[in-house]
């Protein structure tokens, strides 16, 4: 039985709330800076997060949202200009402290920091966004905290596709076997595990009716001693919150 090496975390949704409150306005105030009449409110965005990354959301809004919109000759640098344009604004609220982590993410990532656990990032996010979460929550050195950024778009496939987790685990000169990924979405699961990698699911808004059967523990969030998890499916051992204890536990099952 392989040893715990490594945490490996996605973002958006996961350690913060950062879909609903903040990718999607950013999105809104980047179409109204370009004299765009068009407006994602949280229903349509719940929507739109069926596909990942944000210039293949603007792709897909207009193919099946937009249909009447004219695409520019230019198209592709309308896309990432828009796209751009979005980053500047997230990172702009992120700087505000609009968007505090999830409960019980702080305490985990110090706790294993404390243990010398190994830790990385896996998103679909741009680097960008990944930076501007972590120094606006955790501190200006959090990054480096990280032995492996993997985000935007380092490899072509994004997520569903197990890509991103098979080249941080690359990076890190780890298996599978060494580490654990932490997602809250249904094309994140679909990734960790066709990367063969153990998964514990955080649910929030956007993503609690999603299909986590594969999951090897789901949970409505981390939670911490005056917070509590809810156990939706699997077994926490008697934990009420998640800790690098249960995270062990939850590996070694």
């Amino acid at each position: 039985m392989s040893t715990l090496k490594a945490l490996l975390f996605d973002v958006d949704g996961t350690l913060a709330d950062t879909e609903r409150d903040g990718h999607r306005p950013a999105f809104n105030m980047a179409f109204e800076a370009a004299g765009l009449d068009w407006n994602w409110d949280e229903a349509l965005y719940g929507e739109l997060l069926a596909v990942t990354g944000g210039k293949e959301r603007i792709r897909f809004y207009l193919e099946k949202f937009n249909t009447d919109f004219e695409k520019p000759d230019n198209f592709d640098d309308f896309v990432k200009g828009l796209h751009a344009s979005k980053t500047l604004f997230y990172t702009q609220l992120m700087a505000e402290g609009k968007i505090p982590l999830r409960p019980g993410v702080e305490a985990l990532i110090n706790e294993a920091r404390a243990e010398g656990m190994r830790m990385a990032v896996v998103t679909t996010t741009t680097p960008q966004n990944v930076t501007a979460l972590l120094e606006n929550t955790l501190g200006p050195d959090s990054e480096s905290w990280f032995e492996v950024i993997a985000a935007g778009d380092i490899v072509p496939a994004k997520k569903p596709a197990p890509d991103i987790y098979v080249w941080a685990l690359e990076k890190m000169n780890l298996t599978a076997a060494d580490a654990i990924a932490f997602e809250d979405s249904l094309n994140g699961i679909l990734s960790s595990v066709a990367a063969d990698l153990k998964t514990i699911i955080t649910i929030n808004g956007y993503t609690k009716d999603d299909d986590f059967s594969s999951a090897d523990l789901l949970l409505d969030q981390m939670g911490d001693a005056s917070n509590p998890f809810t156990v939706l499916a699997g077994d926490a051992q008697g934990h009420t919150f998640l800790n690098l204890d249960l995270v062990k536990k939850v590996h070694a099952a």
